[in-house]
């Protein structure tokens, strides 16, 4: 359980000034996000960024390939038909055919690639038939450059490792075939584009890698913490199960000890009576055993060796309510504000149910652990009655921890204070045993509540 008390004369951070500081953290923070989205990996059909948290930022990706588009469409028309002397159509039709896929390229990378790919083969076989093809660059004009790299940027950001690479060696291909027919006098561009095509290929590459390593660093941190929570609640309800052979093992041995008595306290017995009384008694003890054995393979720690030190953390018999006094003075003893409220009564009417006197003095424990734990110095106010009983019922135990906050700033020390659980985990799993309710919480002013009520399933009576 985790308190979160206010700390007195903690600082505010004042808002920035319009204009300083703060409009730059906000423009670093921006780009900063727009870093993490970037190497955010997307899955299979979505876009760029879609993964993103702002609005805009999902939308960048689609108005970043509208804005090459608008730019490039009438810029390679104009090169096209001006400086290489191709036909108006022909020009046009080429433009739309290696800038268009670019918004393509947002969604489907590959597709795109491939589109405009085929595009600039066609474009340079039509080229090297041009009449002003002679000393200006082919296969690859400018502007085809240009639209190809933002392509790569693209695929770089989207596709796995392996495609990328497939990707740059079909570039390199296109190039040196495309090289055997290359007209005389022109300047060859095919090795600039693809050492250009590699380098943005691994950069992006290696920026959605990192995201990709990122990802899978967080799944695992989310399995591992699912499964310290699993393991958790397992080593309680082991260590609830092990507290609680003792109430059982106590019941069971009354059970034996009574049916073995019984034929010498009741004299004049018929036979099929005490054989039935010794039928009971042998299912008793057989039950003693195999929860002795139970008990061995839940202890797990050499039992079996028969230890003194194993021995004696076993012969000792299970705390109640009636040594909640004990406890909250140990507590006082060690420092920490302790203000104890036990109704005359409770103890008593606690002992009648095992697991709830049990669970009352655990829960206790474990409030005061946390206490001493989170928030060291708090006053603390403990409070256990009892409601109900007689008419109405065996009645119930209410147990209330109330502490306010630390009076100083404290770091949360692991292991400290006389808890033997897991906070809340234990306290739960406690209640749910007997049947009853757990209320916790932080309190306004700062501070905990922990608020337990545990139903008296069972009386026993005395026996003379």
């Amino acid at each position: 359980m985790r308190f979160t008390p206010r700390v007195p004369g903690r600082a505010r951070r004042s808002p920035a000034a319009p204009g300083g500081s703060g409009e730059q953290g906000a423009g670093a923070g921006r780009f900063a996000r727009l870093a993490v989205a970037l190497r955010t990996p997307a899955g299979p059909g979505e876009p760029l960024l879609a993964r993103a948290p702002s609005r805009w930022q999902r939308l960048l990706p689609f108005a970043v390939a509208g804005v090459f588009v608008v730019v490039l469409l009438p810029v390679t028309i104009a090169v096209l038909t001006n400086d290489y002397r191709l036909g108006g159509g022909w020009a046009g039709a080429l433009g739309v055919a290696q800038t268009v896929p670019l918004l393509l390229a947002v969604t489907r990378p590959v597709p795109a690639w491939a589109a405009v790919l085929a595009a600039d083969v066609a474009g340079a076989v039509l080229l090297g038939s041009a009449g002003g093809v002679v000393g200006r660059p082919w296969p690859w004009p400018p502007m085809e450059i240009v639209g190809y790299l933002v392509l790569m940027v693209c695929l770089g950001l989207r596709e796995p490792v392996r495609t990328l690479v497939g990707v740059w060696l079909a570039t390199g291909a296109a190039g040196v075939v495309l090289g055997f027919a290359a007209p005389d006098g022109v300047t060859n561009t095919a090795a600039l584009l693809f050492v250009l095509g590699g380098v943005v290929l691994a950069l992006t590459g290696a920026l959605r890698g990192l995201g990709d390593a990122r990802q899978r660093i967080a799944e695992q941190e989310s399995i591992s913490g699912a499964e310290r929570a699993r393991r958790t609640l397992l080593e309680e309800r082991a260590r609830i199960a092990r507290e609680l052979h003792d109430v059982v093992a106590h019941h069971m041995s009354v059970i034996t000890v009574q049916a073995d008595s019984a034929p010498y306290r009741l004299p004049g017995m018929e036979e099929p009576v005490r054989e039935e009384f010794a039928a009971i008694a042998a299912s008793a003890r057989e039950s003693l055993g195999e929860m002795r054995r139970l008990l061995t393979v839940l202890r797990g720690d050499g039992a079996e060796g028969g230890g003194a030190a194993a021995g004696g953390g076993e012969r000792a018999p299970q705390p109640g309510v009636g040594r909640i006094q004990q406890l909250v003075e140990a507590t006082v003893r060690a420092g920490q504000p302790v203000e104890l409220s036990l109704a005359s009564g409770v103890a008593r009417a606690a002992r009648a149910d095992p697991a709830v006197d049990l669970s009352a003095y655990r829960i206790v424990q474990e409030a005061l652990a946390n206490v001493v734990r989170h928030a060291p110095g708090a006053r603390v106010r403990v409070s256990v009655t009892h409601s109900g009983g007689d008419g109405d019922g065996p009645g119930e135990v209410l147990v209330l921890v109330v502490n306010g906050p630390a009076p100083e700033p404290v770091v949360a020390l692991e292991g400290g204070g006389p808890g033997t659980g897991h906070g809340l985990v234990g306290m739960r799993e406690r209640v749910r045993l007997t049947g009853g309710t757990l209320d916790t919480g932080p309190l306004p002013e700062g501070g905990f509540r922990v608020a337990a009520r545990l139903p008296l399933t069972s009386r026993t009576e005395d026996s003379s």
